[in-house]
């Protein structure tokens, strides 16, 4: 793959980029000698490579982060000057392998909230490993962080064990926040014999892998560790986005669609609809643009306020006047510091340290409340509130992440297989490529208020941009 590109040839201005190549951890790095294998894939019974050149990935296999350039864009003046950007390395499997199939003691584990596809990754995680390298051993810790070192035994898995698992919602092997304890975790996985640890969970479950990694490197163990990202919100920054958010943003619709029918079905009906996104907005964003019966959209990155001009209060009514009907979309971490909190309830904070949110579709539906009955005391008015939060992270992946869930865990197999370890495999720009966990924990997925997709957002409903300084 070619490390530098020039623009097209009708164009004036001189374009060239250096792509840095991201290190990626391996067993190597720390373990002296360790030993290599060709890849039993060759003499897979079932499964032969039918081009092996062309099957097998190199070192030089790479996906570039970065693939849309603004060609005015420059740090020199005549436009000359390389623009250093950061490419990863590619997933796939490797002509050579670090673990012996039959000395592989796999650990699965699934941390933090539910979302559609954990049975899944957990499914094609057993079904690769079983059928494609010839694992026999492999367990799921249950419960999360706390199940390697506390409750019962770790379950053996097989593929006829996790047949249908991929038709099934939340997780077979359970889950709970917290429970990270380094030291009785990495103890754990020494005494059990693990040298494969599969962590499947969210941002916090990825800082948490980091920590793991770190340790077992510092002993100077023979053991793989991958994360992979699962996080319903998409908030996960650098991979193009987190399985389940597909199955997410198409089951908002059903609530959307009822919303709609309630309010239209009402005299001036509001429907006013709840979606997941502590900190950021995606799955709003996408349930707006793909339903296009919603009037306004309120995401965490995007500031809003309700009296005044511009005000959500005067969009709400204008719409009312014109259509008899309208919909809000509300993301759960918008608003947060406009309701009125109580001294504890500032300091309250859930299992993984995280504060706990207040309902804000409770409290907007009060407030809609009290400015009609204020400014409209004699007028009907009517606002429906749902919440399908559970319903949504509760299903199993549609066909769209299902495919994404068995890429992935393919993708982690491979990468853990050819002594890779400290990474995320994900979707970048469309091809799937390995990622150190350290960079993906650090990483933000914040919707960008200035780019086009919300401006496609404000375009499709026409609401106000609700820049607080008009609103004071």
């Amino acid at each position: 793959m070619a490390a530098a590109a020039t623009g097209p040839p009708q164009q004036s201005l001189s374009f060239s980029t250096v792509q840095q190549l991201q290190s990626l951890p391996h067993l190597s790095d720390y373990l002296e000698n360790p030993k290599t294998l060709t890849n039993p894939l060759d003499h897979n019974q079932f499964f032969h490579p039918p081009d092996a050149d062309g099957f097998y990935l190199t070192p030089s296999d790479v996906v570039l982060r970065q693939i849309v350039y603004d060609l005015s864009s420059s740090s020199d003046e005549d436009n000359t000057a390389p623009s250093h950007h950061q490419s990863y390395h590619r997933a796939g499997p490797r002509k050579q392998i670090f673990f012996d199939p039959d000395h592989v003691r796999a650990a699965i584990v699934t941390c933090g909230g539910l979302c559609p596809g954990l049975n899944t990754v957990i499914r094609e995680l057993v079904v690769g490993l079983w059928d494609l390298y010839g694992v026999r051993e492999i367990f799921g810790v249950k419960s999360g962080y706390r199940g390697f070192y506390s409750g019962g035994e770790p379950v053996p898995l097989n593929p006829k064990l996790v047949h249908n698992w991929h038709k099934r919602g939340g997780t077979a092997l359970e889950t709970s926040r917290g429970g990270f304890d380094l030291d009785k975790i990495v103890n754990a996985i020494q005494h059990r014999g693990f040298n494969q640890i599969y962590i499947i969970g969210g941002d916090g479950t990825m800082r948490g892998a980091v920590k793991i990694f770190d340790e077992i490197r510092r002993r100077k163990l023979n053991v793989g560790v991958v994360g992979i990202p699962k996080t319903v919100d998409n908030d996960i920054g650098i991979i193009d986005k987190s399985f389940g958010f597909q199955t997410a943003v198409e089951m908002a619709q059903q609530a959307i669609n009822a919303a709609h029918v309630e309010a239209e079905s009402a005299v001036n009906g509001i429907g006013l609809v709840k979606l997941m996104g502590r900190s950021t907005g995606h799955i709003a964003l996408h349930a707006t643009l793909s339903s296009r019966d919603v009037d306004c959209c309120l995401v965490p990155e995007n500031n809003f306020y309700l009296e005044g001009k511009g005000g959500l209060f005067e969009f709400l009514q204008h719409r009312l006047k014109q259509n008899g009907h309208a919909v809000l979309v509300v993301a759960e971490g918008a608003g947060q510091d406009m309701i009125p909190r109580t001294d504890a309830q500032k300091e309250e904070r859930d299992e993984s340290g995280n504060l706990v949110f207040l309902d804000v579709g409770g409290w907007l539906k009060l407030e809609l409340k009290k400015w009609w009955d204020r400014d409209h005391p004699d007028e009907l008015f009517t606002v429906k509130y749902i919440d399908p939060t559970y319903m949504i992270r509760a299903v199993h992946a549609n066909a769209t992440d299902n495919l994404y869930c068995t890429l992935l865990a393919h993708s982690a197999i491979h990468g853990i297989m050819a002594g890779y370890t400290g990474f995320v495999p994900g979707p970048i720009n469309g091809n799937y490529a390995y990622i150190p966990v350290e960079e993906v924990s650090q990483a933000k997925n914040p919707v960008n208020t200035r780019d086009h997709k919300w401006a496609w957002v404000r375009s499709v409903t026409n609401q106000p941009d609700f820049s607080t300084s008009q609103g004071l």
